[in-house]
């Protein structure tokens, strides 16, 4: 007997990040922001200040500029960014990173700045196609004796039945397009479709007249097409420019082995040219220029942004000028601090002035104690791990004195320490005996400088 067993999936529920709850800027129709609203508690100057920004994005005014969110750690500074991407929709792209990851033993930092840089920056191509679509109702290879002589015959060309809801149409197609559709395992009760330019072919899936079959394998059925058999369609595709890059970077060698094996054996990160990007920029202008693409200025958020240094900031001055740019968003958890790369040039979060001076600056504020209760109580219920009302009021407090970061770190050991003894909720008793498993910096801090003391 064969033996069949179900592969049981990882739920969403048990994978949380940081920022799992965060699902919107939580701002009401007029702009303004709800006190508790899209995972958001509080905040609602900064949250209001980011919802103009997605506003100044979406109209297209915000290209070439760049924001910055400004706060202590943990005042919610990354998720801002994130709700600002939420904001926005999947289509728009949304780069995240670390002001840490510029600096590589593969890559110049400014190759990598101007990586990310296109990856923010979406294209989207609309093209119109003259395609065949329809449901296959016959598939007839016609053979013909073999040119080059012998027994074999050849497939001089192949006849292909299509039907639509208005009508019928029968096809003879080349030898290379039947080709591609052995190789899309089509059959006759496929929805397929042709294109009349390049002869690709593409199953689109089972017809639904044929949903009644017992079949074990899991058949994805779809409707009968609207419309005539041959059709005008547009097609839309959404690409990054440094997709292009990439595309066009890659070496096009021959198909024998050796050229193969010489790709294999190049190293996989290869640097872009700026002229191999100028050349794509002029291609893409000219297919704004005729409407063919669209151009979608995304957002690249680069976290804790005082770790560039003084080269990295240069030109990431001169990135921000270039004709196609996308919206900068940096965040920082600095004051007045030295910048990176110099010796004696201090600058407000480690900024050149320069740079500061062009960016639209966003205030972060330290959390209350209700606001901290409430984050705290939404994450418990997040994590699936609850607590009572007492408990609750012990961690905020917690996240008061320490900080808030601190207090949400101990509800998943508080909540096993809870299973241990029985419960099913997290009590005083178990955020007490956690507190003492777990110090905070300020307590595991002094207890080091006792130490000092007591060695000299």
């Amino acid at each position: 007997m064969v033996q069949i067993s179900e592969i049981k999936g990882v739920s969403r529920e048990n994978r949380t990040a940081a920022h799992t709850h965060i699902k919107g800027l939580g701002l009401d129709e007029q702009g303004y922001a709800r006190r508790v609203e899209g995972g958001f508690v509080g905040q609602e100057q900064a949250r209001e200040a980011c919802g103009v920004v997605v506003d100044l994005i979406k109209a297209k005014k915000l290209s070439g500029k760049a924001i910055l969110l400004a706060g202590a750690p943990g005042t919610g500074k990354t998720a801002l960014a994130l709700a600002i991407s939420q904001e926005l929709g999947p289509k728009v792209p949304f780069c995240p990173i670390v002001g840490s990851e510029i600096f590589s033993a593969e890559v110049k930092k400014t190759e990598a700045l101007m990586e990310n840089f296109r990856r923010a920056i979406g294209l989207r191509i609309k093209e119109t196609k003259e395609v065949y679509e329809g449901e296959v109702t016959e598939l007839t290879p016609e053979e013909a004796q073999n040119p080059l002589g012998g027994y074999g015959k050849t497939i001089s060309h192949v006849v292909v039945g299509l039907k639509s809801y208005k009508g019928t149409k029968q096809l003879r197609l080349d030898p290379s397009i039947y080709e591609s559709i052995q190789k899309e395992k089509v059959a006759v009760g496929d929805v397929i479709y042709i294109e009349a330019n390049t002869g690709a072919v593409k199953r689109v899936g089972r017809s639904d007249a044929y949903a009644t079959e017992f079949d074990l394998e899991a058949e994805e059925y779809v409707p009968l097409p609207k419309g005539d058999v041959h059709k005008k369609k547009e097609i839309v595709q959404d690409v990054t420019l440094h997709d292009l890059d990439i595309a066009n970077a890659r070496p096009q060698g021959g198909q024998d082995i050796m050229s193969m094996m010489g790709q294999l054996m190049k190293p996989k990160k290869t640097e872009i040219t700026d002229k191999l990007r100028q050349e794509i920029n002029k291609v893409v202008q000219k297919y704004i220029d005729q409407g063919i693409a669209e151009l979608i200025p995304g957002v690249l958020f680069i976290d804790e942004v005082h770790m560039l240094d003084i080269e990295s900031f240069t030109y990431l001055n001169r990135a921000l000028e270039s004709t196609i740019s996308p919206i900068v968003v940096l965040a920082s958890n600095r004051g007045m601090t030295t910048v990176r790369g110099t010796e004696d040039i201090q600058a407000p979060h480690g900024i050149p002035s320069d740079l500061v001076d062009r960016l639209l600056i966003v205030r972060t504020l330290p959390y209350n104690y209700e606001e901290i209760r409430t984050i705290i109580e939404k994450r418990s219920i997040i994590e699936q791990s609850p607590a009572t009302s007492a408990a609750l009021d012990k961690l905020a407090t917690h996240g008061v004195n320490t900080s808030l970061r601190y207090a949400l770190q101990l509800l998943a050991p508080a909540f096993i320490i809870a299973k241990s003894n029985g419960r099913t909720e997290i009590d005083v008793s178990d955020t007490d005996e956690v507190e003492d498993l777990f110090l905070d910096a300020k307590r595991s801090t002094s207890i080091l400088q006792q130490d000092q003391k007591f060695l000299a």
